[in-house]
């Protein structure tokens, strides 16, 4: 399996900006990337069709999409299907980010449910869960995470490609704040979700990445891709910058 770097650019940029990080970053990392890795862009919906022209179908580049709805069409205003996304180019799309379960407020069966059916429509699908911080200190890690996974795959079905399904571990207090994981912490977390994906898709599940997202740095991000069942890194606020960014990709 490659190794992923995936920018999370949230609710930043215009179209011009958007399309001239990308081409930034294209011409940063174009031709020097390490045997095995890829990028992915997710830009906000109104940028997707700039940066797929920007990265111009670029070799070991990837377009994504924040969120979408769960339906083919209809009266949902302001959503956005998967065909839709597909149209521009998008191959992978988000669900479950923390910033979508504890600020606009979807539970973990609207995730599970958007999880199954942007599998169902083509995409794959990036399926984020991890813990608050309260959550952690009174020693439920695993109880949230195996609450989440269990809602988010529960639609999946178990025969599904391994490359089309990936899952990262955000810990909600790590996001934004300038606080990291330690070694220790996110290798814990990581075995965990190993092991459920394991228990949901047997053997394939060796082949199913996990990536780590949460204040993830130029600094830091050799350390913890290094790490045991660390797959490749969501990165929010280090992605917004190209040369900032293309020194994770490039660590």
């Amino acid at each position: 399996m490659n190794t992923l770097f995936a920018a999370n650019w949230k609710m930043h940029k215009t179209t011009a900006e958007a399309r001239q990080t990308a081409a930034e970053l294209k011409g940063l990392v174009s031709g020097k990337l390490k045997p095995g890795r890829e990028v992915m862009i997710l830009p906000p919906f109104t940028a997707l069709a700039p940066v797929a022209g920007a990265l111009g179908g670029a070799a070991n580049f990837l377009l994504g999409a924040q969120n979408f709805y769960p339906q083919k069409q209809g009266a949902f205003t302001g959503e956005v299907s998967p065909g839709m996304l597909l149209d521009v180019g998008v191959s992978f799309a988000l669900t479950g980010h923390s910033e979508r379960r504890h600020v606009l407020g979807e539970t973990d069966a609207v995730v599970g449910a958007k999880t199954a059916f942007g599998l169902e429509s083509g995409l794959g699908v990036i399926l984020c869960v991890g813990e608050k911080l309260d959550e952690r200190k009174a020693g439920n890690l695993e109880a949230v995470l195996e609450r989440q996974i269990r809602a988010g795959l529960a639609g999946v079905p178990k025969d599904i490609a391994p490359e089309r399904l990936a899952l990262a571990y955000e810990p909600v207090w790590a996001i934004g704040t300038g606080e990291v994981a330690g070694p220790k912490e996110i290798l814990e977390a990581h075995a965990f979700v190993r092991r459920m994906l394991v228990e949901f898709f047997g053997a394939s599940a060796s082949e199913m990445r996990i990536l780590y997202g949460g204040s993830v740095k130029p600094d830091n991000a050799s350390e913890i891709i290094a790490l045991d069942n660390v797959d490749g890194v969501l990165v929010g606020g280090a992605s917004l910058k190209a040369d900032e960014f293309s020194r994770i990709v490039l660590a």
